[in-house]
């Protein structure tokens, strides 16, 4: 498992719109497949990425991010403000 590939990932899931954060730790999950743990040990590990991405400054978030289902994320690179 490569965090580089989990970040990439991330950023591709989230995209420029708000979108929830349950939304794209599933859609990575997906394109990872074999490569990342399953069940909830691998998306445990996607939200802690996520985390990771957002105190870098590299995603945003509205809501609390442990809240899978009512929080969103989206990429703040390329918005063009």
């Amino acid at each position: 498992m490569n965090a580089s590939r989990i970040d990439d990932a991330i950023l591709f899931a989230a995209g420029d719109r708000w979108t929830k954060v349950a939304k794209v730790i599933a859609k990575v999950a997906d394109a990872m497949g074999g490569d990342l743990t399953s069940g909830d040990e691998g998306c445990e590990i996607i939200s802690e990425r996520i985390e990771v991405l957002i105190d870098s400054g590299r995603i945003e978030a509205q809501g609390n991010t442990k809240n899978w289902r009512f929080s969103e994320v989206r990429r703040l690179e390329n918005r063009g403000q």
